[in-house]
């Protein structure tokens, strides 16, 4: 007989396992809800022309694509950002600005697999539409940061690596560049951490070996590492474009420190985000050690609605995927062992106890007390060991002589003392216990 396993890079959730992630999710919920982001969601399925739209041809080689059953190609969705421009577009007139939403969602990539990466994972998004200034990095990246602090991380464990992709393209073009060389300087700067000088490889193929002074300067502006250091090396230069995107840097930065955040941000003119479509700052978070795939990124998109058939509309955002997120907190130790256990457990005698039981059992679960009991008679000490071992506080005892008695005996399992209570306040007691 043929054994049936999980596809490859996808994922099955036990109970346990499950209780885990509704860990993560709840709390980004929560975090998301504070700041006062709203939760939207949308089709796991997708035209596959809103990808390509947005990525070019090529993207279809990394998704779950295929026709169906009306002849229309489609394709599972591999991210969120296509399809919330797609529903901001749609409605761009009646949506009060800022718009602060946010989504958690599964998507699918077919690619290879890797430590912290599946063909099916989830991601926490979070965007805001419709304000063009810093002030909307400000909010997103405070937000960012607190769906990792809330779960105990520090700065000891994250950071997160602020850059600009117009301030490249600014600096760039005071060099002379024109903008193919330009984008094809950043798709250096964008492998240069991993490949070193093998990142120029491709440069040189489409336009010839880089200037070796001007090779020199983009090495020096890739290792920025701070604002005063970014002021120094621009100061020569000077012209309007860089002078008044230097004022919004300034912006961010203050915001992000009057919010004491500071500790979490490093200026890293390194990190680009190799996704042409962002238009301004981007940003990263990864872990202090090193040891895992980027924990977060996201960065400014303020061409795409636009371009996916939308009106012109200023947007950033960023995702959380939730398999690398989860590594660093079983590694921090952070993760929580969540036990779903019954408040109450119910041990019953025979067949006239249990329907007696049922009306206490059905009138506690409505109250919103988590209830078990034993589904088949088995012998009473049985049952009060398995009551024992549930993790329940509290024991209903449903005997005989408790029945012809018209009463209840309730055990604490804690210190085991008991006590009999008429049938009729069985529930106005548990209530009593939980909340006193």
């Amino acid at each position: 007989m043929a054994t049936f396993q999980t596809l490859p890079g996808f994922r099955e959730f036990y109970p346990e396992d499950f209780a885990r992630r509704n860990h993560v999710f709840r709390l980004w919920r929560q975090t998301a809800s504070t700041h006062g982001f709203a939760e939207y969601d949308a089709p796991v399925l997708e035209p596959l022309e809103l990808y390509k739209a947005k990525s070019g041809d090529e993207i279809e080689g990394q998704l779950f694509s295929f026709t169906d059953k009306g002849g229309r190609e489609v394709a599972l969705r591999p991210e969120m950002t296509p399809t919330v421009c797609r529903l901001i577009g749609a409605k761009a007139s009646a949506l009060k600005r800022p718009i602060k939403w946010f989504s958690i969602g599964e998507f699918y990539r077919y690619e290879r697999m890797q430590k912290g990466r599946g063909r099916c994972f989830s991601q926490f998004n979070a965007d805001i539409f419709g304000e063009p200034g810093p002030e909307a990095e400000i909010e997103l990246i405070a937000l960012l940061t607190q769906c990792l602090c809330a779960f105990g991380l520090t700065e000891q464990d994250f950071y997160v690596r602020l850059s600009d992709r117009n301030l490249w393209f600014y600096y760039l073009e005071a060099l002379g560049l024109d903008e193919p060389r330009i984008r094809a300087v950043l798709g250096v700067v964008d492998k240069f951490e991993k490949a070193g000088d093998d990142a120029f490889k491709a440069y040189t193929e489409q336009f010839g070996e880089l200037d070796a002074t001007l090779k020199a300067k983009v090495l020096a502006f890739l290792q920025i590492k701070s604002l005063a250091a970014l002021e120094a090396l621009l100061a020569p230069i000077g012209g309007d474009k860089l002078a008044a995107r230097l004022v919004e840097w300034r912006k961010l930065l203050g915001g992000l420190t009057a919010m004491g955040l500071e500790r979490f941000i490093e200026v890293d003119l390194g990190v680009v985000r190799g996704l042409a479509y962002y238009t301004g700052f981007v940003f990263e978070a990864f872990d202090r050690k090193g040891e895992l795939r980027a924990l977060a990124g996201g960065g400014r998109y303020d061409d795409l609605v636009q371009k996916l058939g939308g009106p012109a509309f200023p947007a950033v955002g960023f995702a959380v995927g939730d398999m690398t997120f989860a590594l660093l907190l079983e590694q921090r130790g952070l993760m929580p062992t969540l036990v779903q256990v019954p408040d109450v457990y119910c041990v019953i005698g025979g067949e006239a106890e249990r329907i007696a039981a049922f009306g206490a059992i059905q009138k506690i679960r409505v109250s919103g007390y988590r209830v078990d009991y034993p589904m088949k008679d088995i012998a009473f000490g049985k049952q009060l060991k398995a009551a024992s071992d549930s993790g329940a506080k509290l024991a209903l005892i449903f005997g005989a002589d408790e029945l012809a008695k018209g009463v209840v005996k309730i055990r604490n399992l804690g210190d085991r003392t008991e006590s009999e209570v008429p049938s009729a306040d069985v529930l106005a007691t548990v209530r009593e216990f939980f909340t006193s």
